[in-house]
């Protein structure tokens, strides 16, 4: 078990669409209710617009009633411009959901994913909360076990949540919050079981970080044969193994060539130097952190220009900051910090309340596995201030059945945009989004970000 757990955070963290830095907050509460207000959101509070959330004084008896109770709700149309900071604090009925994660254990301790996901949760209740209802969270510590797990969900339907969200949870009780009729959302589905799992996840996971690696390489190189460079511990050789699959299945022929988890510069250029001797049309580095680094440098000393895919736990700011021009021709799945748009100004502001500082110094990679929550908050609150717009209710039910069915196609992952389209995949019904930004590092500049639909390259 201990072997297998090793592995799949290993997975998780090349999985996420972020960087893999960690936060070093934490909060020690058990149960949040994030409808308590905090100096944080005062500050953030003031530098909005004072005009978009008028006080009784400012309301005339010509504005109709039911126009103050739509607002909140209406700017929230769907498509992308999602903008949550003109939105007016929420006032319905408070609306309790859960939040399951793993912390304590060693290689499994993540309190991050929950304190990001408070502050968020504390954010939107001061902007628009779940459709207008007050969000009151309740989080669960699972553990890293099965049992934990267990008791997690019985814990939260005891709590009468509305719907649970899945932070790392590395064995959900699926048959007991379908046997108490609460719906589920997670960010990313990590065993078997996940991907056919009757809930929404947000994500592809590790699938489709390797169909992307293997999408670039047909899409953008034309590539019939790769070269595969990594560490041989329990977590890289799961990665090789599930590259060569995707590989396989698109019948591209591999090397695959193995160093040790650490290596002196000379070692990297030793590997690239034996990886380039099958002379592939593409290198897949799978090393991270330190290892990016290293491998960034071996490449370049040897002066070879092949194109490099690799994670986007390759595109850490410190990563690019030790490596300078040498990540030059690196092409990362996941992509990077994208240009600051409505959605990512909201998610920085969300961040700020639990990192603290200006919002628009907050750089969303360094969030580490916190943004998990983010992102899986920011989407639903999103969808549920859609479907409050059209009229809609707003239970956990009916927010996760919009979720689920996207009726007018213009709900989107946040805050990226791809678009929610449950079930896509037939063998992976869960899964809401095949999607994934590709991030290209050239001439010492921020990446040029183009997105790919990985579905054509699933095994």
């Amino acid at each position: 078990m201990r072997k297998i757990r090793k592995s799949l955070i290993a997975l998780l963290t090349a999985m996420v669409l972020v960087a893999a830095a960690c936060s070093d907050t934490t909060d020690d509460g058990a149960e949040v209710d994030a409808s308590e207000g905090t100096d944080e959101t005062t500050e953030s509070e003031a530098e909005e617009p004072s005009e978009e959330e008028p006080s009784e004084e400012e309301t005339t008896g010509d504005e109709p009633a039911e126009e103050e109770e739509a607002a909140p709700a209406a700017v929230m149309s769907g498509g992308t411009d999602r903008d949550f900071s003109v939105l007016a604090p929420a006032t319905g009925e408070t609306i309790v959901v859960g939040l399951v994660n793993t912390e304590g254990p060693a290689g499994l301790d993540f309190p991050e994913i929950r304190t990001l996901g408070a502050a968020t949760v504390q954010y939107l209740n001061d902007h628009g909360g779940f459709g207008g209802r007050v969000v009151q969270l309740e989080t669960c510590n699972a553990d890293g076990s099965p049992e934990g797990s267990q008791a997690c969900a019985q814990e939260l339907a005891g709590k009468d949540v509305e719907m649970v969200f899945l932070g790392l949870d590395l064995f959900p009780d699926y048959a007991t919050y379908d046997a108490e009729g609460i719906n589920v959302i997670g960010a990313i589905p990590l065993f078997p079981a996940d991907y056919a799992a009757e809930v929404v996840y947000l994500s592809g996971g590790n699938f489709l970080l390797n169909a992307g690696i293997v999408g670039v390489a047909i899409e953008e190189f034309g590539a019939s044969s790769v070269a595969i460079v990594s560490g041989d511990n329990a977590g890289q050789n799961s990665s090789e193994a599930a590259l060569i699959e995707v590989l396989e299945a698109n019948e591209i022929e591999f090397v695959s060539i193995k160093g040790g988890n650490d290596e002196t510069d000379a070692g990297f250029q030793a590997l690239v130097s034996q990886a380039l001797n099958s002379e592939p049309d593409v290198l897949v580095s799978l090393y991270g952190d330190a290892g990016c680094i290293g491998m960034m440098r071996g490449r370049a000393a040897l002066g070879t220009d092949i194109p490099v895919l690799a994670s986007n736990t390759c595109i850490a700011a410190d990563v690019l900051e030790a490596a300078g021009d040498a990540a030059d021709g690196w092409f990362f799945v996941g992509g990077a910090d994208e240009p600051v748009t409505v959605e990512h100004a909201s998610q920085q502001a969300a961040a700020a309340i639990e990192v603290g500082g200006a919002p628009e110094d907050v750089v969303i990679s360094s969030l580490g596995l916190g943004n998990l929550s983010q992102i899986m908050f920011l989407t639903t609150a999103a969808a549920a201030n859609d479907l409050a717009a059209g009229g809609g209710e707003i239970t956990g039910e009916s927010v996760y059945d919009h979720l689920l069915n996207n009726p007018n196609g213009d709900l989107r992952v946040f805050p990226g945009g791809a678009v929610l389209d449950c079930g896509a995949v037939a063998a992976s019904p869960s899964v809401c989004n095949w999607e994934t930004p590709i991030g290209e590092y050239a001439d010492g500049g921020a990446p040029r970000l183009t997105r790919l639909d990985v579905t054509p390259f699933l095994p």
